[in-house]
């Protein structure tokens, strides 16, 4: 039995079939009903002339359909691909087109988009409509689409199922797009169980058989865990994965609100809240402080990020609001994996904890020296993805193959301390070079967040005449709170060096995220750059 992520879900599902594995609302499935629904998926994607090696488009909120769906693609050796719904019809286009859709999995709210675009996706032929209630239009289709209404309903087992599966099927993430065009990362299953999913053990050695991975799960601490970010997001797929191979509970909230999380902590009981960042975190810890004392949120145990990286204040927020409270601020990407966990220390430097797969490399792939002033790339080695794709010239410069080892080369730039210590210093894409000093804003967004006035901020280089660039900030305040610009800048003095400070501040009634929570840098710099006359 290879690593192949079907095949190692099945086997933990007939290892512990009557553990609740999904919650979403009043659905609750377990390791066996999930496995029945995800085999009748699988059944009716094939019967629909779905082919090994084939994409299908996942374009649904969280819910159990969802994860019925992303399984059932990867039984038949289909690749699932994500979708974010909140995209444009142009948007839509290019992702329908880049990934070659063949089939599409929709919810019926964003099935109007959908069909829009689907005329001009000559790959579509297959499309099935999930019906939520949400709305009850139906729009019309391409007559050269088929399309019909999801059913989760089980039929008989269908051993077939199972045939022909390999280690090197693949599993595709397309990246959030949010200072570009989305990319689609491909995975092999095995190098995205081992580099994003920890090889299934989270808290130890990786394991290596499906036989390690089902004694573990039978043996092992049942976790549970909540998800407030989509599931389209890289992130919420590495923990849904991996809380489905350690044989544990997954609760999902369809839509983030705040205040419904406190209701679901309260009901579900899960000992780990998975968030993106201070975009989901501090809209749950205002809700904690103003409502916690009305909810047991007593199983609530780990708060831990994926996808963006938690401020300290943020973090002091936690351990005050939920003693005892552990956190995990992971660092990682689609293109590489799980990497490590940061931490923020006292200055202000965030530092990487990692294995020996990560490294700091230079421009000539050489690693640079502990002690260095040298500012280079985090680099990952071993288990990393194939390519990105439809994108040969993006795939030679990100994962470039040396002396037979294939590496990823992340957009983050570091540096190494001399104890050998890596301190990440933000990507590299949105670097500041005003009047030649490099500023990464994400330290300036880390300064500003700590004001408690601030509720979020994103900052960009925006032109200027005599330095080239200058520091920018764009800056949503906490409702109630009131802060000036004089107020901003004279806080980050005590944080910042002086060319770090934001030279101009905007404020706006909310700063633009993804659904996920990660920042639209495109965004904030139209908000930044006055129009030319």
């Amino acid at each position: 039995m290879t690593l192949n992520l079907a095949t190692l879900f099945e086997a933990v599902a007939v290892a512990v079939p009557d553990r609740t594995v999904l919650v979403c609302g009043d659905r609750r499935l377990t390791f066996a009903d999930l496995d029945a629904r995800a085999d009748a998926v699988a059944g009716r994607l094939r019967s629909a002339g779905i082919a090994p090696g084939e994409h299908v488009g996942l374009h649904m909120l969280n819910g159990t359909e969802y994860v019925e769906t992303l399984l059932g693609c990867l039984k038949i050796r289909a690749v699932p691909v994500n979708i974010n719904y909140r995209y444009t019809d142009r948007e839509l286009h290019y992702l329908y087109t880049d990934a070659g859709l063949t089939g599409l999995v929709v919810d019926d709210a964003f099935a109007p988009a959908a069909a829009r675009v689907a005329g001009e996706c000559p790959d579509l032929r297959v499309v099935s409509v999930v019906r939520t209630g949400e709305t009850a239009e139906k729009p019309e289709w391409p007559s050269r689409i088929s399309v019909s209404d999801y059913t989760s309903e089980a039929g008989a087992p269908d051993p077939s199922l199972r045939e022909g599966r390999t280690a090197d099927d693949h599993y595709v993430l397309y990246t959030g797009g949010t200072t570009g065009n989305p990319k689609g990362v491909v995975w092999r299953h095995e190098d995205f169980y081992m580099a994003a999913l920890k090889g299934g053990n989270p808290y130890g050695d990786p394991r290596r058989t499906v036989e390690e991975l089902v004694e573990g799960a039978k043996t092992g601490f049942e976790l549970s865990y909540m998800l407030t970010m989509p599931l389209m997001h890289g992130a919420a797929s590495y923990t849904l994965f991996m809380a489905m191979l350690t044989g544990s509970k997954t609760i999902l909230i369809r839509r983030f609100d705040a205040l419904d999380a406190l209701r679901i902590i309260d009901r579900e009981q899960p000992m780990i809240v998975a968030v993106v960042g201070d975009a989901i975190a501090r809209p749950l810890a205002d809700a904690i402080r103003a409502h916690g004392s009305e909810y047991d949120l007593s199983s609530f145990k780990v708060l831990g990020s994926g996808g963006a990286i938690l401020s300290s204040s943020v973090q002091a927020e936690f351990a005050e609001l939920v003693p005892g409270i552990h956190i995990n601020n992971a660092f990682g990407a689609s293109e590489s994996g799980a990497d490590g966990t940061i931490a923020i220390g006292a200055d202000g430097l965030m530092r990487l904890a990692a294995g020996a797969h990560v490294s700091v490399v230079g421009a000539d792939m050489k690693p640079i020296p502990p002690g260095s002033a040298e500012i280079g790339y985090l680099a990952r080695s071993g288990h990393v993805p194939l390519a990105y794709h439809n994108d040969p010239e993006k795939t030679a410069r990100t994962f470039p193959v040396i002396d037979g080892r294939r590496w990823t080369i992340l957009g983050d730039m570091a540096r190494v301390e001399a104890d050998g210590t890596v301190v990440v210093l933000g990507r590299g894409s949105g670097c500041i070079n005003t009047g030649g000093e490099k500023v990464f804003p994400e330290e300036v967004e880390q300064a500003l967040k700590s004001h408690p006035a601030v509720m979020d901020a994103l900052v960009a280089g925006v032109p200027d005449d005599r330095f080239g660039e200058r520091v920018a900030a764009v800056v949503e305040l906490r409702p109630g709170a009131s802060a000036t610009v004089e107020d901003l800048r004279t806080h980050c003095r005590e944080h910042l060096a002086g060319y770090k400070i934001p030279a101009a501040v905007t404020f706006t009634d909310a700063i633009v995220r993804s659904p996920s929570g990660k920042a639209d840098y495109r965004w904030a710099k139209r908000v930044l750059t006055p129009p030319s006359r």
